[in-house]
Parts: structure tokens; sequence; C-alpha cells
């Protein structure tokens, strides 16, 4: 099932501490933007890649792509302020590019790197058929709700999952959701969330816990495992 991939990449690097985007920052010697990127690069369901950047980066990330190899970047809109303005921006750049309706398109961290091509491809098929599935794994711990320090509730384990990226959706589906959300001025954590409003369905894809987001340095540190692993097992 062939899709369109869709990352914002306009972060700070603020909670990684690394003074730029830390999409820059290098994992295994390449930046870690490109070591995501190269994972649809390599896919050939993936039709396109569509970028949300700085525009003070969009010249660095230019040159990044042609040094590295990537050729399935199609757009780099502008990404906004929050995380939502720079998918919506992304959406924009689908549709008025001829996008379908029917399109699968899918939301990636461009900070996951080690996503699993067969969950990628698990995600495309549920979305085309169903509309939305989002990638997620079982929660190992307990999980408590609490309010001013005292815990609240205990929710069952069970039914608990914690949430990842790539998150697959039919593009106007999408699309709709992202325009209510901004007309209503609501700010959601994930495009699910915003699918979750407009009344549609949202089917999880069980995916693994080797697909970590590199937000702080210890991220980075178990990111250099996951690869040496992997190394390890080509051989």
């Amino acid at each position: 099932m062939e899709y369109t991939v869709m990352l914002p990449a306009a972060g700070s690097g603020r909670r990684m501490g690394a003074g730029e985007n830390k999409l820059f920052l290098p994992l295994g010697g390449l930046p870690i933007l490109i070591r995501t990127l190269g994972v649809f690069e390599r896919d050939p369901a993936c039709r396109q890649i569509i970028l949300a950047v700085r525009s003070d980066e969009r010249g660095r990330i230019r040159g990044m792509l042609s040094g590295a190899g990537i050729t399935k970047v199609t757009a780099m809109p502008d990404g906004g302020q929050e995380r939502q303005d720079s998918v919506h921006a992304c959406v924009r750049a689908f549709m008025e590019a001829g996008g379908q309706d029917d399109s699968v398109v899918m939301v990636h961290d461009a900070a996951r790197p080690f996503i699993s091509p067969k969950v990628i491809g698990e995600l495309a098929a549920t979305a085309a058929e169903h509309g939305a599935a989002i990638a997620a794994v079982r929660a190992k711990d307990t999980v408590k709700q609490v309010r001013d320090g005292l815990v609240q509730s205990t929710p069952d384990r069970e039914e608990l999952w914690l949430v990842q990226t790539p998150q697959a959706f039919r593009a106007g589906l999408l699309a709709e959701a992202e325009s209510r959300a901004e007309a209503d001025g609501f700010l959601g954590t994930d495009e699910s969330m915003l699918v979750e409003r407009s009344g549609h369905p949202v089917r999880i894809v069980e995916s693994t816990y080797d697909n970590v987001k590199m937000t702080t340095k210890e991220d980075l540190a178990i990111g250099e495992v996951l690869l040496k692993r992997l190394e390890e097992e080509k051989e």
C-alpha cells in the first residue's frame, strides 16, 4: 500500500540541550534526521516525503539530503510554533499539490529512526481500510492518575497503550480534522487526538519498544546501542 509520509522537523532541541535542532545531532555518524528519512527512502511503498522545516534551516537540510542521497522529499513548507502547525503545513502542501482524499498519509516524528518497516506496512494497510491507525506499544508499568501529589486512581494496565508514530490516515480525514482544530483553536498532543475529536475511530497497530524517540541525551545513548545491534544482525 503506497503512502506519503510527513515529518515535522522544525524543533529546537531544547530538551536535548543541544543548542541547535536535535535532528542535526549525529547518531552512528549520521544526523538523526537522515537516519529517520533513510527508512522511508528505502521503502518502495513510500511515494514521497514532506518535511516541515524552519526557514533558516532549509538550506542546510537541502545540503544534508543531497549528501545522503535522499531523493523522495518533494516539499519543505515552513514549520510552525507548535507541532500541530507544522503537520498542518505538510497536509496543506500535500493537498495543494493534488493529493487525493483517499490517499494514505502518515505523520512521523523525525526523531524516531528505529521504526520497523513491517509496522509501517501494517499502518498503511489499516489506514486504507479503516481511515485511521496509530503505532503503539502495551504499557509495561502500572500507571497512576495523580492530582496535587495524591493518587486518584489506577487504570487497568491491560487497557493502556503508549502511543508512538507513525500515525496513518486517509488524507481527507486528517485534513478535515486539522482544519477543524485550527478553526476551534484546539491544540492536540498528536494527530490521532484531532481525528478522535472529529468522531472517527482510530485503530491500534502494535509497534516495537525499539521505536524510541530521540528526545534526551539518554535516548541518544540508547539509540547507539540499538544501531549497533541492528548492524550486528545484518552481518
